[in-house]
């Protein structure tokens, strides 16, 4: 029998409980429902994959509006964990319907900004009628262009989180908090 490590442990400190996770999800979804209801129109919720899936899961639950969902699988990091700049698509938004979609990209996490700021325009490029942006965790101290998310839940310290589809090599991803990750486990 395969015996695994206890994840938990690796945590050094929990930021966010799954209560106030729940919190911030609900305040974003009224933002959206809010904002939506002034647009009109269909609103589709387009998951960064794979960070965002759990994110996204809890937050179409909680919109009143009608709403699809979509996925994409983007970055701008290469090979390395520091980001190039470069939008890289390897599953892409595939709709011819594009122009009547108010889209909003769910995100996990916003660092650097690169991504979005060029993914945004992209969808626009594209034909969508509006694209804003939403991610549960945001850290400004990692900016490197001037990008800020239409919905934000929190702004975080420049620390490695995990949990709530957060991860570290394909790990932690099931935890149902967002904790900062030991040093000693990816300084390695």
């Amino acid at each position: 029998m395969t015996t695994y490590p206890d994840l938990r442990t690796h945590v050094s400190e929990v930021l966010f409980t799954e209560e106030e996770i729940e919190k911030m999800v609900t305040d974003i979804a009224a933002r959206i429902d809010e904002d939506q209801q002034k647009l009109g129109g269909r609103l589709l919720l387009l998951c960064i994959l794979k960070g965002s899936v759990v994110f996204m899961g809890d937050l179409m639950k909680k919109i009143k509006t009608p709403v699809e969902i979509d996925f994409m699988k983007v970055s701008s990091y290469g090979a390395s964990s520091y980001s190039s700049g470069e939008l890289k698509i390897t599953l892409d938004l595939n709709r011819e319907d594009l122009s009547d979609l108010h889209i909003i990209i769910v995100e996990d996490i916003i660092d650097s900004g690169k991504t979005l700021s060029k993914l945004v325009p992209y969808l626009l490029g594209r034909g969508a009628a509006s694209v804003r942006s939403c991610a549960l965790l945001d850290k400004p101290s990692r900016r490197k262009v001037d990008y800020n998310a239409d919905y934000v839940g929190v702004e975080i310290p420049d620390e490695f989180v995990v949990g709530y589809g957060l991860d570290y090599d394909e790990r932690y991803r099931a935890l149902p908090y967002i904790g900062i990750l030991k040093r000693e486990i990816y300084e390695k």
